[in-house]
């Protein structure tokens, strides 16, 4: 039986030789790495592709709705590199195929906010892993600010091979362990609207001109229950996205 990257009918095929890959089973690991925002998850993402590149592997980093507004990972301690933007049209395969094309190897993928992903693009990264031996490193918010997991991160549970959460504490204004995402507007913890509104974490500006504000700010299961923000929301450095 020919080898499955050796039919030429087969729909990922054109994967480009890449030394002793071909000569042994590879297998392609699908990895999420999930966590309330401000946990770290941009910067480990620009963490683990430096530790792949120093190795001399080659990768994409990909990226839906980045805090900035533009096509990059940006981690809140500074660090950005610039990033493919994968919006809802964008099959991921086609990517790496374009890559192959030029005669590229792709050895992995960093795909930050992955959460924002279609079910289909998931499948999409772990038919790469299977199929082509990529390397696929997601990482991205479990649950949006109803508490109700993502569609691309609901895909990733079912399909990752490891699943990993990111191990920085984040902090509710108790004190208490915090990993839900309440979206504020006005000051009020909302519970309807659209499922995707970027936004970041950063202290409201005191000086703001805008009639509605929104921000996020990261609870414990009780305060994301009752909606309480805590007795001094402009004490605590929490989110602020307008």
């Amino acid at each position: 039986m020919p080898h499955l990257l050796d039919d030429p009918t087969d729909a990922l095929s054109a994967v480009p030789a890449a030394g002793s890959r071909r000569g042994a089973p590879v297998v392609g690991h699908l990895r999420f790495y999930y966590g309330p925002m401000d946990c770290g998850k941009s910067t480990l993402a620009l963490q683990v592709d430096h530790n792949q590149a120093r190795q001399g592997r080659r990768g994409l980093l990909l990226v839906h709705h980045d805090r900035s507004g533009k096509a990059q990972i940006t981690s809140r301690i500074g660090i950005t590199r610039t990033a493919i933007e994968v919006h809802a049209g964008v099959d991921v395969r086609d990517l790496v195929r374009a890559r192959w094309a030029e005669g590229v190897r792709v050895d992995y993928l960093i795909v930050d906010e992955a959460q924002f992903l279609a079910p289909d693009q998931v499948d999409q990264l772990a038919e790469l892993a299977d199929d082509v031996q990529v390397d696929v490193y997601c990482f991205g918010i479990a649950t949006d600010f109803r508490s109700e997991l993502f569609p691309g991160s609901r895909r990733l549970f079912e399909l990752a091979d490891d699943l990993q959460p990111v191990q920085v504490d984040v902090l509710c204004w108790c004190g208490l362990p915090a990993r839900f995402n309440a979206r504020v507007v006005d000051g009020e913890v909302v519970r309807a609207g659209d499922t995707v509104l970027v936004a970041d974490t950063e202290r409201e500006s005191p000086h703001s001109t805008q009639a509605t504000t929104v921000r996020y700010q990261v609870l414990c299961r009780r305060h994301f229950r009752l909606g309480d923000l805590g007795p001094t929301v402009a004490a605590q450095g929490q989110l602020s996205l307008a």
